[in-house]
């Protein structure tokens, strides 16, 4: 009977254990929600701990649930205790492809690849239809600089149907790698197949996106044919017009072609037809996308500045709204519509008046910019722009439609797990901000997936305030704002300091009365981090050589201007002393060749900064990074710091690409 009841007991146990783990197993899942706040996923995390426990107390060697636990040690970025459960789960049994596969994320966030791709393997071996062991190998490729190998990997996973978030961001992630050398009609279906997919940084796939074109349409032939029809039905090329900027010269000419042909049709018959709407649309946000860089003939010209007449005569004569629609598609592809005559008159007409399949031109071409100029209005800065020609007025750099896929998580996690930094005496929010935050991507990337922070992000560019401002009202953010450098110069002399900085775009000469390190100095106290990089881009030889042009002839950055300095360049385009400035994504736009030519970044203000960093006694480097996300050993680094702070050119860290995180000692 004794014995019996031992059995009994040990039963009920075994089933009580198996519930708790049950429901740890759905708290886990909860936890991993992305579409839960991070708060909610933080409480579902602690749930299945406590399950995990109590189940453990029943059933201590439980494999199960001790992998489970070295899951969510590892969520919680203690990933010395994940190795252990892990490997004390393989004790238990070891046939677990599962732990095999929770092993190789473990050496990924350890920053071992190679690691990692030996426990997938294992776990493959085990379970050759694992989809998160495959998964594993795309990554732990991908971290290798296997990009080809890598690719595949992700297209094969979504072959499978594994349609996950993390599977699409790597296969972006990879292809800004690859090497398009001939039409392949594969890359084009998955090309059109990430454009497809929303929440995507589509903006990154542009030399991607390009490279297929470039081949399809056979643009290294002078003979090439380019037939108007085709382009109209070519779903990537549209596709890529609507979402990307192609730094590609062939594809710019591509583009100015096919918009001359598209208004030579339209000059000869007089209507723009069902079949060419969507392609002019495409053109229409891609030219606005680049600041309306794309070259255009006089007679194109002429004829734009007629159809601009046409549309105020239609307006003046009361036409309805549906018969305005052919003449502002042809007028946006040469010219914004919020700088023509008529755009009083559009006001009248909210953008959800208009059709759907014209409502993102419209956006961008007049009611983004209407936006835009009614944020700047808040700041003194305006003043400077009200002398400028409306087309002369400064336009955000750089373009961006999407936010980087990242997971939820908080900045004292991320500076207790990656910086190993104690957070025990930080408040409940902390205060990051963005110096030089151009347009805002990052900045916004901050505050949307840290739950613990409230963002300043500073620029220079009123353009970039005002855009990043809009964009951050769409998205509901409501933990950041965007300020000239003005009002946080007085933020900070009021006595405010802030937790984190991140250095992006360095300030240009202009800003004559700042000085970065500082305010970095001032900003900061003990304990506060500094992030920057350590390379200026903008350093070209063809943009030293613009750069003497426009002292010696006085230029002002006009768009006409900017227009003629980029038709030298691509007139000469093989000239070699054009070639870096030619592959760099801003000489496709008008905004950001402005930025580079009359307001590049001050190298004096970098080595300041650096200088200010570099001593050991206030600031300590507690990490770097190389280009490819690799972390280095950092006593070398801190070396090339301290020498070039000395102006040891030779040991210079500038232009290397370093990512150097500081924190203040004092």
């Amino acid at each position: 009977m004794q014995a019996q009841h031992h059995i009994q007991q040990t039963r009920g146990q075994q089933a009580d254990a198996a519930r708790q783990l049950l429901q740890a197993n759905e708290a886990y899942r909860v936890s991993n929600d992305p579409a839960l706040s991070h708060i909610s996923r933080l409480k579902a995390r602690a749930e299945c701990r406590s399950y995990l426990q109590q189940s453990l107390e029943l059933e201590p060697n439980s494999a199960m649930a001790l992998g489970l636990l070295g899951r969510v040690e590892m969520d919680d970025g203690r990933l010395d205790k994940a190795q252990e459960l892990f490997n004390a789960s393989l004790d238990a049994n070891p046939e677990q492809p599962q732990q095999f596969t929770n092993l190789g994320y473990w050496a990924l966030k350890t920053e071992r690849p190679a690691l990692a791709e030996q426990y997938f393997l294992q776990a493959l071996e085990l379970d050759r239809q694992s989809a998160a062991a495959f998964c594993g190998v795309a990554h732990a490729k991908r971290l290798q600089g296997q990009f080809d190998v890598a690719y595949l990997h992700y297209r094969k996973l979504l072959e499978t149907g594994a349609e996950w978030e993390s599977v699409y961001s790597g296969m972006l992630s990879c292809a800004q790698h690859l090497e398009v050398k001939k039409a392949d009609s594969a890359l084009a279906l998955d090309a059109i197949a990430l454009l497809s997919r929303p929440g995507l940084p589509h903006q990154e796939l542009g030399r991607f996106v390009g490279a297929i074109i470039h081949q399809q349409y056979d643009l290294d032939n002078p003979d090439a044919q380019i037939l108007l029809e085709a382009a109209s039905e070519d779903e990537l090329l549209i596709l890529a017009l609507q979402k990307t900027l192609m730094p590609n010269p062939a594809i710019e000419e591509l583009v100015a072609l096919l918009r001359r042909a598209v208004l030579a049709e339209v000059a000869h018959t007089v209507e723009l037809r069902d079949e060419l709407q969507a392609l002019a649309l495409a053109i229409g946000e891609y030219a606005n996308r680049t600041g309306f860089a794309l070259c255009a003939e006089d007679d194109e010209e002429r004829l734009i500045l007629a159809i601009n007449e046409s549309l105020k005569a239609q307006f003046a004569m009361g036409e309805p709204q549906d018969a305005l629609a052919g003449s502002l598609i042809i007028s946006a592809m040469y010219g914004a519509l919020f700088h023509q005559d008529v755009a009083v008159q559009l006001g009248q007409w909210a953008l959800t008046d208009w059709p759907l399949g014209l409502q993102p031109l419209l956006a961008a071409s007049y009611y983004d910019r209407a936006s835009e100029e009614a944020i700047k209005q808040n700041f003194d800065e305006k003043a400077d722009e009200l002398c400028l020609d409306k087309v002369d007025v400064p336009q955000a750099w750089p373009t961006w439609s999407q936010l980087a896929y990242r997971t939820g998580s908080s900045l004292k996690r991320l500076m207790a797990s990656e910086l190993k930094l104690g957070t025990d005496h930080l408040p409940e929010t902390l205060r990051i901000m963005v110096c030089g935050a151009q347009s805002g991507q990052r900045a916004m990337e901050l505050a949307r997936y840290l739950d613990d922070v409230e963002v300043i992000a500073v620029d220079e560019s009123l353009a970039n305030i005002a855009r990043a401002t809009r964009m951050a009202a769409d998205m509901d953010l409501n933990n950041i704002v965007f300020w000239p450098w003005s009002i946080a110069q007085h933020f900070i002399a009021d006595g405010h300091q802030v937790h984190w900085i991140e250095v992006g775009r360095m300030p240009s000469p202009a800003m004559t009365e700042l000085s970065l390190a500082a305010l970095v100095s001032e900003a900061t106290g003990t304990g506060a981090v500094v992030h920057m990089h350590t390379s200026i881009a903008e350093q070209t030889k063809g943009d030293r050589q613009i750069r003497r042009l426009i002292a010696e002839h006085g230029l002002q950055p006009t768009r006409s201007a900017l227009k003629q300095l980029r038709r030298m360049v691509m007139t000469n385009r093989q000239d070699s002393v054009w070639q870096e400035l030619l592959a760099d994504d801003d000489f496709y736009t008008l905004g950001g060749c402005r930025d580079r030519w009359f307001q590049p970044q001050d190298t004096a203000q970098f080595r300041e900064l650096m200088g200010l960093v570099s001593n050991e006694v206030d600031w300590k480097l507690i990490k770097a990074r190389d280009t490819d996300g690799h972390s280095l050993a950092t006593l070398p680094v801190q070396k090339q710091i301290q020498a070039e702070a000395l102006g040891n050119e030779v040991q210079s860290l500038t232009g290397q690409g370093l990512s150097v995180y500081f924190t203040k000692r004092r």
